[in-house]
């Protein structure tokens, strides 16, 4: 045997495999951001208040007056608010352990049980469906946290766009497998013998029994990565953590580029998160349609969304990452404006505002999770996705409380959701800002083919 000969690059093979694993964590998760927060949730606690107050009613929290049709975004804000407050602890507690796989499956279990509890959400009982989403949001958002920090430890920075990219398509995969099947169950529960109250409850319960059992697969299948360049902070793993997220803080402002692409990510992402959390509710209470209905749309956007985010994985190794952004930032000015003036109960125009949110939903989301991992020292990985993460769902209360004070305004759901233009704005003018390359070399990683 020659001694000499070259032993062969395990390296893309681990990889893969991992990547394969981690894939599926997109997949499970997914069936909580579409079934319940994306289509079933927000109009159901809306049913839920109105049964307790009356439609015309008001419900009385800590002193303030709340219409039920606002409830849900003022939930979304009070959970996103906590979220500032736990995701860099979760963050900072991440990169100092290699048991990531098992902090993943936790958040994620204790998510799902938490949205499980929302099948007990019925007559008039909306503080507990509100509390028990508030939970299972928060734990899925420190799933993400610590699921986007795996990713620079799985793929190089040319396998970035294209690694993100799948597991959004993979996330739009199953959660619009999910919400074929409970489409069906809400659209035809007469004929299954179910009233329409139950089947509401069911698809929310399925979607916990996804989420977590799908989660075996990642936590299976991603390896033990042992923490690097942490921050040499004394005391036990905890206050370490502490430690950890403020000398993080601390040293962001030696990467200008990163804190610039944060502030980009905080407002128009904050635009699409609201649109997202919204749609189902200004499908059903703007547009007439019934639940059954926009279910089926929403089903097509996931469908639109799969093939969105691998094309725009795609179009970033051409023209790169940014320019490719900037153009889905651009396609939801165009969506908000046109929901100002599309029909009411008129399916044909629905239906192609549901394929255009399909095309950039995917594609913006994923491509902005891999470009900002180009700009993340090693060993920070955690700690600067929760950051990211802060900016995505701890501060997105700008985007969901915007939304609420217009409508309640207003009482009309079109300018609300117009109103989010600005937050696309801002967020584009600041993204053109960003100098890509300068983050790469700040942050000391390799530079991809094209950026």
């Amino acid at each position: 045997m020659n001694a000499s000969a070259p032993i062969a690059d395990l390296g893309p093979l681990n990889r893969a495999r991992e990547q394969r694993a981690w894939y599926f964590t997109d997949w499970a998760a997914s069936a909580f951001q579409t079934t319940v927060a994306g289509v079933l949730f927000a109009p159901y606690l809306i049913s839920v208040a109105e049964n307790a107050v009356g439609e015309h009613g008001r419900l009385h929290v800590l002193g303030l007056s709340i219409a039920p049709g606002s409830l849900p975004s003022y939930v979304i804000t009070f959970s996103t608010l906590l979220s500032a407050l736990i995701f860099p602890i979760v963050g900072a507690l991440a990169d100092r352990t290699a048991r990531k796989p098992d902090l993943l499956v936790g958040f994620s279990w204790l998510g799902a049980v938490a949205a499980g509890l929302l099948f007990f959400m019925s007559g008039e009982n909306w503080l507990f469906g509100s509390i028990a989403f508030m939970v299972a949001n928060l734990a899925g958002g420190a799933a993400i946290v610590v699921s986007d920090s795996i990713l620079p430890l799985i793929s190089t920075e040319d396998e970035r766009d294209r690694t993100s990219s799948v597991g959004w398509a993979y996330g739009y995969a199953g959660g619009g497998l999910l919400l074929a099947v409970n489409f069906a169950v809400v659209t035809f529960h007469d004929a299954l013998g179910l009233d329409k109250e139950l089947a509401v409850r069911l698809s929310l319960l399925s979607a916990a029994v996804w989420w977590a059992g799908f989660m075996v697969i990642p936590w299976r299948g991603i390896r033990r990565h042992q923490p690097v360049a942490v921050e040499q902070v004394a005391g036990g793993l905890f206050s370490r953590s502490f430690g950890q997220l403020g000398a993080t803080l601390k040293d962001l402002r030696n990467y200008p580029v990163a804190m610039t692409f944060l502030v980009a990510y905080l407002f128009f992402n904050d635009g699409i998160q609201t649109v997202i959390a919204s749609a189902s509710t200004f499908g059903i209470e703007e547009l007439d349609f019934e639940e059954g209905a926009v279910l089926g749309i929403y089903l097509l956007v996931q469908f639109v969304a799969m093939f969105g985010a691998i094309g725009f994985g795609r179009a970033a190794g051409r023209f790169g990452a940014k320019k490719v952004i900037l153009a889905g930032i651009v396609g939801w000015m165009g969506i908000v404006t046109v929901a100002l003036v599309v029909p009411a109960g008129q399916l044909i125009p629905f239906l192609v505002l549901g394929v255009a949110i399909g095309v950039v939903l995917g594609g913006t989301q994923a491509l902005a999770r891999s470009y900002f991992s180009l700009f993340i020292p090693r060993g920070k990985e955690a700690e600067y996705f929760s950051l990211y993460h802060a900016m995505d769902r701890g501060t997105s209360w700008f985007g969901t409380l915007t939304f609420g004070i217009v409508y309640q305004l207003t009482d009309s759901y079109r300018p609300a959701i117009f109103a989010l233009v600005a937050f696309f704005v801002l967020g584009g003018l600041l993204l053109l800002r960003v100098d890509t390359a300068r983050g790469i070399r700040e942050a000391g990683n390799v530079q991809p083919a094209v950026i």
